[in-house]
């Protein structure tokens, strides 16, 4: 399966980002979707796992949730918009993390991309940056990647200039 993972798309879902996710099987995004129109758009491009974030109103909190925990061939998936990175991770997310023990934790809201290996919760922690136009990055980011028998492999990353 290849999932193609986005976050901060801050109301924008265009044709360098759908060229970038069209062979993937799924898309997750991190939050900050920007508008409900950007979220059907998405999922009527491709099966879609979501959380809100911060800047996503009270219509997207009522289709999407905070957190986030579900199984992807076989691998447990923790993903919320606002949750920190390895040893840094936000109170709330560690608390999901000690409970759930995924092994991939997806963020977003930092604009900054960052996959890093957590050796303490074993897990990959990623975020895949900001996808849209609007915020302090200067670069568009997207990542994508696939999990086949419980194993991530071929991770590839989506560059774009904002």
């Amino acid at each position: 399966m290849k999932i193609g993972v986005i976050s901060d798309t801050h109301g924008v879902f265009d044709e360098p980002l759908m060229e970038f996710l069209a062979p993937c099987d799924q898309i997750w995004h991190a939050g900050d979707f920007g508008s409900v129109e950007v979220a059907d758009k998405i999922a009527a491009f491709k099966p879609l796992k979501a959380v809100y974030g911060n800047i996503d109103g009270g219509v997207m909190r009522r289709m999407f949730s905070e957190f986030n925990l579900f199984e992807a061939e076989g691998v447990k998936v923790l993903m919320t918009h606002i949750g920190g990175y390895p040893r840094h991770y936000a109170p709330k997310a560690l608390q999901h993390i000690h409970v759930s023990q995924p092994k991939i934790f997806v963020a977003g809201h930092s604009h900054i991309l960052k996959v890093i290996y957590d050796p303490i919760y074993n897990l990959l922690h990623i975020n895949p940056g900001a996808a849209g136009i609007y915020g302090v990055h200067k670069l568009r980011t997207a990542i994508r990647f696939d999990i086949e028998a419980e194993e991530i492999k071929n991770m590839e990353i989506g560059e774009w200039p904002r």
